[in-house]
């Protein structure tokens, strides 16, 4: 059993150690690519990024940052949007989709701000984690933008769509292919990694049709497509 445990741990090294290298170049590539890869969604203070990255869940940024200059110019903090109307909240972030739970979730997580933190955003992992509405994305993100934290890696559906196109996880689960992840690249890049893989999938790995033939990563690429091959002359018989 001793000897089947060693074994299983060496294969598993084994896999670790050859996808790291690909891991680091495809992050080379990236950082060409995507020079500058700020973060998409708009806002002014920790707060305003945590109820951004809320409201973008099932959602695009660019439907979000419509939204939020009418929202934050009625309710910019954290008081005054656990004070908020929810009728009224509602209304505001309709047209992000699930605008009911994301407002009774961004109303409550903004009074535990208020009443355990002083108004103020949490700068740790664990504190983010108890607000409601907040899992490892938004937690991420916040630590990352806001507060310059790379406590991990953020996994939305375009990082989970092209790691695992790209072979550097079979997981489905969010947090695992987080792990996974942060196995391969290192921390001060865990944040810039999947803002760049964000900005590649909307460009060239879409979801229904990746444009492989001008990826400058298909080489990389496990379930890219092989080169065709050459058409070659009919045999004269």
């Amino acid at each position: 059993m001793a000897t089947s445990r060693r074994q299983a741990g060496k294969l598993g090294a084994n896999k670790l150690g050859a996808k790291k290298p690909r891991a680091l170049e495809l992050l080379r590539r990236l950082k060409l690519l995507y020079p500058e890869a700020p973060c998409t969604l708009d806002y002014e203070t920790p707060v305003q990024l945590m109820v951004a990255t809320i409201l973008a869940a099932q959602c695009t940024d660019a439907r979000v940052n419509q939204v939020t200059p009418a929202l934050f110019g009625r309710f910019p903090d954290a008081p005054t949007l656990a004070a908020a109307d929810l009728a009224e909240l509602e209304n505001l972030v309709r047209s992000t989709g699930f605008y009911r739970n994301k407002a009774k979730n961004i109303q409550a997580a903004c009074q535990m701000i208020v009443d355990e933190f002083d108004g103020q955003v949490p700068a740790s992992m664990p504190e983010l984690l108890r607000l409601p509405g907040v899992a490892r994305k938004t937690a991420n993100v916040v630590l990352a933008h806001a507060y310059g934290i790379n406590a991990g890696v953020t996994v939305d559906t375009h990082v989970k769509r092209l790691s695992q196109r790209l072979g550097l996880t079979q997981q489905s689960d969010p947090v695992r292919i987080e792990q996974d992840l942060i196995k391969l690249l290192p921390q001060p890049d865990w944040e810039n990694w999947s803002i760049r893989i964000i900005y590649h999938g909307r460009a060239v790995c879409n979801a229904r049709s990746p444009n492989c033939p001008n990826c400058a990563l298909s080489d990389l690429c496990p379930t890219a497509p092989s080169p065709a091959a050459p058409s070659l002359p009919p045999v004269l018989l």
